[in-house]
């Protein structure tokens, strides 16, 4: 089947299956619908933005990023640097407290961070993996019962950003559990609490009495639901049993715009979605297709298959809006503007391949490959790979595209560096409040979020120039020149930054954010 066809096809064979089959949510209770479950909620181990969502609202951070990309106080109220930008020092709201009635002080916001680090516990999430290794965290310490320093390997421009990532939780409730139990039994600092989880259904929180940051009008209780299917999704939303959807499929926008029930909230999202190549070595020494690793290991095969992806197409007909496509890992407007996304050039692919040593067999293979993907993830996620798979096979490379379910199987193949693919889509979340946030997923060879193993010396030799330079200007000349050496030595298959559409009932007041960060604490009944 063309390419286009079968884009085309794929399209028009999304549709909505309306089914009810939960209560209307009361005047006291929000009902958030999620794609997938949590796999753990231990606040040291969030892996996904869907667990990181629910995790937001059990606890607190020192500081917090805004919907704008500022930050602004929340457990600490100032915080100061010293001279060589390696300590920072935050000064805590006095009189905190954990859901079990510990008092939370700068000992346990300092446990918090050093037991994320802990070598025996071996957490994989998000704080070891992507924040520990971007802010090149060494230890924290309590300087007194509110005075809380971070300390850092050497000065960072989005130490503060990065900080405010990782949740604050109470040592004495902690230290009284194994990791397991931890993972399942969530004591909490924020503004609601844990009352229930039942696997692959919802996860129920209640509102804590007397939060010194709540929101007036704030709902007494939010509901988290797993839903895997959009068509469900859109349905729950019409019947009035769901109040906020993530991942709308576009298709489905105007039928529920048209409902009176719910309307459709469209943002230009954050997260990058792209293929990733792995080219871990420990992965190429045992992997079965040894053609396909040596192939993908070659830059001009690299560039070739940027070059057999028609990315606009997939953007108008998977996704339902126009998108340029990106030109590296950093979102607009903090992208070079001097660089121009690889073009749709499937004879130039051919050519690219032809000259790597690739040429078409008998059979008109060039070789073959895997390509790994979640499914109901991301936006149509499964179609968008699977028109990828048919691109590439389209110039030569033969692609079979796997499907897999996110939390269970997806999630601990990323995390443990196991994609078999050698091909594998991915979506990373990113921001529009600095290039260096989304440049951190690759701050060094061995952090948790380089998941394709990429070592480029040009690249990562930028963090140590950066660091040693206060000057803003001079800083964007190294990330630019950075963001080069990536564009020309291409370890992604670049794709685009996944727009967002919520289902948002026209029940309740709340807005959408860009960065994919679904927090209602400030949403109220109309």
């Amino acid at each position: 089947m063309a390419i286009r066809s079968l884009v085309i096809a794929l399209a028009l064979g999304l549709s909505l299956a309306f089914q009810a089959f939960a209560q209307a949510p009361d005047a006291n209770t929000l009902v958030v619908a999620q794609s997938v479950d949590a796999s753990k909620l231990d606040p040291a181990d969030t892996g996904s933005r869907p667990e990181a969502n629910i995790a937001a609202h059990l606890w607190g951070t020192l500081v917090q990023t805004t919907s704008d990309g500022d930050i602004v106080p929340y457990f600490a109220e100032t915080w100061t640097t010293n001279d060589t930008g390696t300590e920072i020092t935050f000064r805590m709201v006095p009189g905190l407290q954990c859901h079990d009635g510990e008092p939370l002080t700068a000992i346990d916001a300092a446990y918090s961070f050093n037991r994320a680090k802990d070598p025996e516990l071996a957490f994989t999430g998000n704080t070891p993996g992507f924040i520990f290794a971007s802010l090149g965290f060494v230890e924290a310490r309590a300087d007194s019962d509110l005075d809380v320093t971070i300390v850092m390997e050497q000065r960072n421009p989005i130490a503060l950003g990065l900080i405010g990532e990782v949740f604050i939780h109470c040592m004495d409730s902690y230290m009284a559990m194994s990791k397991d139990e931890a993972a399942d039994n969530p004591v909490g600092s924020g503004p609601y609490r844990f009352i229930e989880w039942i696997k692959d259904d919802r996860i129920v929180l209640e509102r804590v009495a007397d939060y010194p940051f709540a929101v007036e009008g704030a709902f007494e209780r939010i509901v988290w639901r797993v839903i895997p299917e959009a068509s469900t999704r859109a349905a729950e939303l019409m019947d009035g049993n769901v109040d906020i959807v993530a991942n709308v499929s576009p298709d489905q926008a105007a039928t529920i715009d048209a409902s009176g029930r719910a309307t459709v909230q469209a943002v230009a999202g954050t997260r990058r979605i792209y293929v990733g190549f792995n080219l871990r070595d420990e992965f190429a020494a045992s992997h079965d297709n040894p053609i396909a690793i040596e192939a993908i290991n070659n830059v001009l095969v690299r560039r070739a298959m940027n070059h057999a992806v028609d990315v606009e197409t997939i953007c108008t007909q998977l996704l339902g809006t126009d998108c340029e496509r990106a030109t590296g890992l950093v979102n607009p407007p903090n992208d070079p503007p001097d660089l121009e996304p690889y073009a749709f050039d499937p004879e130039g692919a051919e050519r690219l391949l032809d000259e790597a040593g690739y040429p078409r067999g008998a059979d008109g293979v060039r070789f073959s490959i895997r390509l790994q993907s979640p499914n109901n993830r991301y936006l149509n996620d499964a179609n968008v790979a699977l028109a990828v798979g048919q691109y590439l096979s389209d110039v030569g490379v033969q692609t079979d595209v796997d499907l897999l379910d996110f939390s269970s199987v997806y999630v601990p193949l990323i995390i443990g560096g196991n994609m078999a693919g050698p091909l594998f889509l991915l979506g990373s979340g990113g921001a529009t409040w600095n290039a260096l946030y989304d440049m951190a997923d690759l701050s060094r060879v061995d952090a948790g979020t380089n998941y394709t193993g990429w070592d480029n010396p040009d690249w990562f030799s930028g963090w140590d120039r950066i660091a040693a330079t206060t000057d803003e200007a001079e800083q964007r000349v190294i990330v630019n020149e950075m963001l080069q050496v990536f564009y020309d030595d291409a370890p992604w298959l670049m794709m685009y930054f996944q727009p967002d559409f919520y289902g948002v009932s026209t029940r309740i007041d709340w807005d959408a954010r860009r960065d994919e960060k679904v927090i209602v604490t400030d949403a109220t009944l109309r």
